[in-house]
């Protein structure tokens, strides 16, 4: 992990079992890979995840979005902090009625305590669909409850 941006053991198999049993999991989302600076997901163009004219929801690309942020800017912080979302935009250019869409997570900010991620949301042939930006706090597990 030494030229990477990741302090915590990642994998896909890491990033996927984490879905388990939650909206991602519902909604479809799957880690696909792993770069040195980047992470990819999938998500289907479906019953799952249409709006009611047979479109792909901007509330499920937007879900990729965080999903992607949250997750990308965790595995770069140490092992006793983690990362949530304080604001997530999206830009919808292309619309897709089916399929499966793929993410690309890049970070834009790393800090010790914001960290801004850009996500572009691209058809399995490359095309536009959503490009995205999500800034995150980053927290500490030992943090007291109040």
């Amino acid at each position: 992990m030494s030229d990477t941006i990741w302090k915590k053991e990642i994998s896909i198999e890491i990033l996927n079992s984490l879905s388990a049993q939650t909206m991602v999991d519902r909604i479809g989302i799957r880690f696909i890979e792993i770069g040195p600076d980047y992470i990819k997901a999938s998500m289907p163009v479906d019953s799952r995840t249409h709006q009611p004219l047979g479109l792909l929801h901007g509330g499920a690309s937007a879900a990729l979005i965080e999903t992607m942020g949250s997750v990308g800017a965790t595995w770069c912080v140490g092992p006793d902090e983690y990362c949530v979302g304080l604001e997530v935009n999206a830009n919808h250019v292309r619309s897709v009625r089916s399929g499966e869409v793929i993410g690309t997570a890049t970070s834009i900010h790393r800090g010790s305590r914001i960290q801004v991620w850009q996500i572009e949301i691209r058809t399995e042939d490359g095309k536009l669909v959503s490009t995205g930006r999500i800034t995150l706090a980053v927290l500490s597990n030992s943090r007291e409850a109040k």
